[in-house]
């Protein structure tokens, strides 16, 4: 079937858009390579024996169908297909330039004509969505963070997440144009999921990049007991809150013991195990070192378990006392004695100078 070309045709689409438009039709979006439908709502036509279909993209025909065939316009071969029963025209395989106005008319066999027109807006499909964040470690109150949205295609709005909510702007910054965040400075509870989402109308595409803040150690504490009896096993375990988390290092009375775990344990605990244990938690990103020092004392339960009791202790403090008094006696006798028996000394005056007992 060939279509009328030419003046004519163009005075016939014209003239048939001189009856009115009495079809309603919404706007209509699609993506480049995609497919869409356009069809009007609620057609009064559904019900009457429709004789003549006519597709139009402005002035150029589409398709026609009647009831001598369907005749489809060369350059919409193998992109077009029509439902004959609600006039409803599928375009396929979009181009940018498929955007326009479309005319539909329809005439059925009670000699009514239904005329109406839409307009087809065709996005290039947004694709290659990707979030460019720092490359370097973030460390709390240090740091800064900037993070880019970069994709391809038609965007005409763009959206920010962060653990599934809407990115709100406390210590944030946005760019002029919604395509980048400013993060000054990072904080912890600034660690997460950002998500970043393209739109058109019709497609949308989203990324994701995972923010580490790091921090710490801080909070350093020892858990285990202050005294142990004698004989008896002792673990003293270390926590610290730390992101990454915090390499734990042990020394006893000043001295490196090598144990490098959160947990320092004796077997066997004796009197020599008493003291300060210290435990330095270390941060690899801060380089920040937090101590916590915990005293220990092993003592005798009084069971005969080899050690001294606590009585004994006093007791051999006491004693030492005791002697150390009475050596000092004996040394300022014997200086005494020696003064008095030297030649032409018994009228000189004693001089005890720096004496150090």
């Amino acid at each position: 079937m060939m279509f009328p070309t030419g003046l004519y045709g163009i005075l016939l689409i014209l003239c048939i858009g001189c009856l009115g438009e009495n079809l309603q039709f919404p706007e209509f979006n699609g993506a480049t390579g995609k497919s869409v439908v356009l069809v009007p709502e609620d057609p009064p036509y559904i019900s009457s024996q429709i004789i003549s279909i006519t597709w139009a993209f402005g002035v150029n025909t589409i398709i026609l169908s009647n009831a001598a065939g369907t005749s489809i316009s060369p350059e919409y071969i193998g992109r077009v297909n029509l439902n004959t029963t609600t006039a409803a025209i599928e375009l396929k395989y979009l181009r940018l330039d498929d955007s326009g106005t479309y005319r539909l008319t329809v005439s059925t066999s009670d000699f009514q004509n239904y005329i109406g027109q839409t307009s087809l807006k065709v996005y290039e499909t947004v694709s290659d969505t990707t979030l460019i964040g720092p490359q370097e470690s973030l460390i709390e109150e240090e740091s800064s963070a900037n993070i880019t949205c970069e994709g391809s295609g038609h965007i005409t709005s763009m959206e920010w997440m962060k653990d599934k909510n809407p990115l709100t702007p406390i210590n944030i910054t946005f760019s002029s144009d919604n395509r980048s965040v400013l993060i000054s400075p990072v904080i912890r509870s600034d660690s997460g999921e950002y998500q970043c989402t393209l739109r058109n109308p019709f497609s949308s595409d989203t990324a994701n990049l995972r923010l580490i803040i790091n921090y710490g150690p801080e909070d350093v504490f020892i858990d285990g007991p202050n005294e142990a009896a004698l004989g008896s096993p002792v673990l003293l375990s270390c926590s610290a809150t730390s992101v990454p988390p915090a390499s734990f290092t042990w020394s006893f009375n000043g001295s490196d013991t090598g144990v490098t775990t959160n947990t320092f344990t004796i077997d066997k605990s004796d009197i020599t195990h008493s003291g300060d244990y210290i435990c330095t938690a270390h941060n690899d990103v801060t380089e920040i070192n937090v101590s916590q020092r915990h005293l220990l004392v092993v003592k005798d339960d009084g069971d005969g378990g080899g050690g001294l009791t606590t009585g004994a202790i006093v007791g051999i403090v006491i004693g030492v006392l005791v002697a150390v008094a009475g050596i000092c006696g004996l040394i300022f006798y014997f200086i005494k004695q020696k003064q008095r028996s030297g030649p032409g000394n018994n009228n000189a005056e004693t001089i005890y100078e720096n004496v150090d007992f």
